[in-house]
This record gives structure tokens, C-alpha cells and sequence, in this order.
């Protein structure tokens, strides 16, 4: 297929680069690679990432070992009952050497942000994320200023406890470009966890700066996209809207997202153009969580995943004609 863009020399260049990101993740966390590469992807597509697991599935050390790979400042914030929003932001203090007042960042102020257990804290406190999610900017007592890009929140919850917890409201949950679902590992890679768990586990090296992610964003950009698959993300939108089922289907935003992140997957696989494929493989990831199933549905046990896949298997790719 002919480049409409990117020459081959920086195809080439981000594979490798992709490559090396997941194989020195794999270093730490033991697991499928698919997990790795659906964090670049969303990097890549200037999306966040919300993990959902029971604990002890080592959510948190894979978040840590992909922030390793990146030569990027990196924070970590424990969500509890009390977390206040301007322990995310932070707060003007008064500098008694000047007699003004100053302003000390929050751990907001990074590249990579590990949310960890974002569902403890309360709802005023995971708002203090919205505006930061969505514009790649933080209000604090009035005066707007920018986070250093490329911005990304990594974010955890547990799905099983209750007592203490804050489910995340659909506004906030929308942000987050996709949605990982950590389960029990396979018996290979338990056992292997079990074989190697009183050993160091070995050093995950730095591999791309901030300026190497910012290129692949940009490239991401110049990325094709045919319009029969553009018809296609539509269709699968549209099916989600129309299920009897479904009390509210993915939203415009939603058939975006993916599209985004069909680009920065194809991209990440050294392609210059998107395949259908693509679309297979993170419409469970991004859409499923944008979906709201009826009251009847939700009881019976029915899920956004379960709709996805439905709309995979009756939604057809039209191929062009010739």
C-alpha cells in the first residue's frame, strides 16, 4: 500500500521502539503483552487508562514497570476516604520569606500518573481529574495552568469491595479512553510467578523520552484511515444505541476514541493506515465501559462486553469494491 505520509525509516523506527516497550514490561510483569501494548496505545493516542481487578492480579506493577520504560517524570497517589482535591492539585502556602503567596504542586504536576484504587475517594476529589483528563489543564483557586505534555493518568480500582468505596460517576469513567479488565493469570504464568517470586525481578531500562512519545503522537495523526472503516466504527456505535438492552449506547466521543486508538495501535505495529482488525481488537477495550445497560440487564448479569461482542459478530466490514 503506498504511504500517504510517514516515511518508512520512522515506521520502522516506532515499531522497534513499541517492541522494546513491551518486551522490557514483560521484564516485571508477568502476563499477556497485549496488556503492554494497550497502555502505549492509549499514550500514543493521548488517552488514560482505568485497571480493574481484584487485588493481588499486580495492577500496580504493571502500571510501574510501563512508567520504567518512559524517561518521564512519574507520581503515584493512594486514593483514601480523605484524599482532599487539593492533595491532587495542590494549594497556594504562604511563603513567609517573601510574604506572598506561593503555589506547591500536586502530584497532578507529571507525565505518567498512577492513580491507585481511584474509587476510595470520594466524588469531589476524582472530579479534581476531569479537568486535568480532558484538557491537560488544572484550575487552582481561580488561576488555569498547563500540564507538561504528554499527560497520562494509569488509574486502579477494585471491583469486588464495597465498604468504603465511591464508584466512579459515567462522566468521569468516559474519560478514560480504555478500560482493562485484570483477572486471574494463566496457570503457566502463575506458576512462573510462583518459581521466581523470591528473586529480584530484573531492571526495566528506559526506553523512549517524552519527546519520542510526543513524535509517535504526532504520527499517529497522519495515520489512514479508510472510509469503509470509518462506516464500520459507526456501525458498531450505532448498533450499541439501537440494543433493547442498552439504556445508554456509546455517545459520538466514544466512536472517536476508538478511532484514535485504532491509529495509534496501527501505528505502534509499524502500519501507516488502519486495518479492521484494529477495530476488533480495542472496541471491546474502548467501548464496553461507555455503555450503560437497563435496570432488567443489570440484574440478569448482562454487560457492555457482552454487547460489544455481539456487535462484532453482526456488524460486517463492507470491503470497498474494485
Amino acid at each position: 500500500m503506498a504511504q500517504p505520509g510517514i516515511a518508512r525509516e520512522h515506521l520502522a523506527g516506532v515499531g522497534d521502539l513499541a517492541r522494546a516497550i513491551i518486551d522490557e514490561v514483560g521484564k516485571a510483569f508477568i502476563g499477556s503483552p497485549a496488556v503492554a501494548e494497550a497502555l502505549l496505545t492509549a499514550l500514543v493516542a493521548r488517552g488514560h487508562v482505568l485497571i480493574e481487578g481484584i487485588p493481588g492480579v499486580a495492577k500496580t506493577t504493571l502500571v510501574k514497570a510501563f512508567a520504567q520504560t518512559l524517561s518521564m517524570s512519574f507520581r503515584r497517589v493512594q486514593f483514601t476516604p480523605d484524599l482532599l482535591p487539593s492533595d491532587i492539585t495542590g494549594t497556594y502556602i504562604l511563603d513567609m520569606r517573601t510574604n506572598t503567596f506561593v503555589l506547591r504542586e500536586g502530584p497532578i504536576f507529571t507525565n505518567v500518573l498512577l492513580g491507585d484504587e481511584i474509587n476510595r475517594a470520594p466524588a469531589k476529589t476524582q472530579s479534581a481529574l476531569l479537568e486535568a483528563m480532558q484538557e491537560a489543564q488544572v484550575t487552582i483557586e481561580g488561576e488555569t495552568r498547563a500540564l507538561t505534555a504528554p499527560f497520562i493518568v494509569l488509574a486502579t480500582q477494585n471491583p469486588i469491595e464495597q465498604e468504603g468505596t465511591y464508584p466512579l460517576p459515567e462522566a468521569q469513567v468516559d474519560r478514560f479512553l480504555i478500560k482493562l479488565k485484570m483477572s486471574y493469570p494463566d496457570g503457566p504464568d502463575e506458576k512462573r510467578m510462583l518459581s521466581t517470586y523470591d528473586r529480584p525481578p530484573p531492571g526495566v531500562r528506559p526506553v523512549i523520552s517524552s519527546q519520542d512519545v510526543l513524535r509517535m503522537q504526532a504520527l499517529a495523526q497522519e495515520v489512514f484511515v479508510a472510509e469503509e472503516l470509518v462506516d464500520y466504527i459507526l456501525g458498531l456505535v450505532q448498533y450499541t444505541r439501537g440494543h433493547a438492552r442498552v439504556y445508554l449506547g456509546a455517545s459520538p466521543r466514544a466512536g472517536l476514541a476508538l478511532l484514535h486508538a485504532c491509529k495509534a495501535l496501527a501505528l505502534i505495529r509499524g502500519r501507516d493506515y488502519a486495518l479492521p482488525d484494529d477495530v476488533r481488537t480495542l472496541a471491546p477495550l474502548v467501548l464496553s465501559h461507555r455503555i450503560l445497560m437497563t435496570p432488567d440487564a443489570e440484574l440478569e448479569g448482562a454487560t457492555g462486553v457482552a454487547v460489544i461482542a455481539e456487535a462484532l459478530g453482526k456488524v460486517a466490514y463492507k470491503t470497498p469494491r474494485r
